[in-house]
């Protein structure tokens, strides 16, 4: 059987090498993902129980949430159960399925996160006309638009990926992405590597751009503010601007562990997973609950509430 044969399992070898750290890393891995999906979930319950929280923001931020849950669902199951397993194998139909969600989720939090900054921009800048630019019925529109998008262009990536011709099926990695399968191809093709590049370029650079210019824009008209405006801006951005800077961050190292060689210490390799995939999920939603005052009082109301129940 050789390495063309599409029956033929991806093998991880790196689990192998990690040895008597498997079951702690798996309970690790599980904690971390466990609370991570809790609190996104608490923070979705929260904005859609409560009616003075359907606004755009707000919405955004569940969108945001869910990408979150959709992003670590989409790959720490299957590194628990190849933690806690005899066998760490995946067929490649499997591996291509978690490069599409992987990639649906890195993409689409930097596209959430620039809509989100887009209203924060109309909102501060433009306040007289922020009803009139953010309804709902133009904010699902763009969510839809968005998502279909995103949705067709890592489906193509995909396509791509599965037509290339595996000589090798042993990857050092914890998980599939597109480059791990494309490094498994016996000739190297410049089709799949400029896709990957242009889909970076459209989905990640340019929407930290589109950041990146909101806040010039807000910054701009914040500092000709009272001292009061400038304190409401600063308590609506400070988490936006946190949560963009930690994922800016995670992508950075998901960036790392993709282009890294497989002789690489296993730490390493294990950290610049969780870095991506399982920390900007936990976090964002803490970011958010500690940042902004509204959610803080509605999980406040709703716990008093199920204490008098």
């Amino acid at each position: 059987m050789n390495g063309s044969d599409p029956a033929r399992p991806i093998v991880f070898t790196i689990y192998s090498a990690l040895g008597l750290h498997k079951l702690g890393l798996a309970a690790c891995f599980l904690l971390l993902y466990v609370s991570g999906v809790c609190v996104n979930l608490l923070l979705v319950v929260v904005v859609c129980a409560e009616p003075h929280l359907h606004r755009p923001m707000y919405v955004l931020l569940v969108n945001l949430a869910l990408c979150g849950v959709m992003g670590s669902s989409s790959v720490c199951p299957n590194i628990i159960k190849h933690l806690v397993s005899s066998r760490q194998e995946a067929s490649l139909q499997a591996c291509l399925t978690q490069v599409f969600f992987t990639n649906v989720y890195g993409t689409s939090i930097f596209c959430l996160l620039a809509l989100m900054a887009y209203d924060r921009y109309v909102s501060i800048c433009k306040p007289l006309l922020y009803h009139a630019i953010m309804t709902p019925a133009r904010l699902r529109g763009m969510l839809l638009a968005l998502y279909f998008i995103l949705s067709l262009f890592s489906a193509l990536q995909v396509y791509l990926t599965s037509s290339l011709r595996l000589c090798r099926r042993a990857v050092d990695k914890l998980l599939c992405d597109s480059l791990v399968i494309a490094n498994l191809a016996c000739t190297r093709t410049t089709v799949v590597s400029a896709y990957g590049l242009s889909c970076a370029v459209g989905f990640i650079v340019f929407p930290c751009l589109l950041v990146i210019l909101s806040y010039f824009h807000i910054f701009s008209v914040t500092l000709k503010s009272p001292r009061a405006s400038q304190r409401r801006a600063l308590q609506t951005c400070t988490p936006h601007l946190l949560t963009f800077i930690n994922f800016t961050v995670a992508t950075l190292f998901g960036v790392i562990y993709n282009r890294m060689n497989n002789n690489v210490p296993n730490s390493i390799n294990v950290f610049l997973c969780l870095s991506f995939f399982v920390f900007p999920p936990l976090l964002h939603p803490i970011i958010y609950g500690i940042k902004m005052q509204e959610i803080q009082k509605s999980m406040i109301r709703m716990m008093k509430g199920r204490m008098m129940i």
